[in-house]
């Protein structure tokens, strides 16, 4: 049986936790910083977790994740 392709921009963009949940980078960290306070950018920097929803999408673009 052939071996299943990865979604390259999925591989670049999401990471697996340990018990199977998506995790990805939040937005707005990028620019336009000085306008957001020091609390709101220390928070942005934690990973976000995707809904099931579109965890399973995530999980099935990269199979061997």
């Amino acid at each position: 049986m052939p071996k299943i392709k990865t979604s390259r921009s999925a591989a670049k963009r999401f990471t697996f936790s340990k018990t199977g949940k998506v995790k990805h980078k939040r937005t707005n960290l990028r620019h336009l910083l000085t306008s957001k306070n020091r609390g709101r950018k220390r928070g942005l920097r934690r990973p976000g977790i995707l809904n099931k929803t579109d965890g399973n999408t995530i999980h099935r673009m990269m199979p061997y994740g």
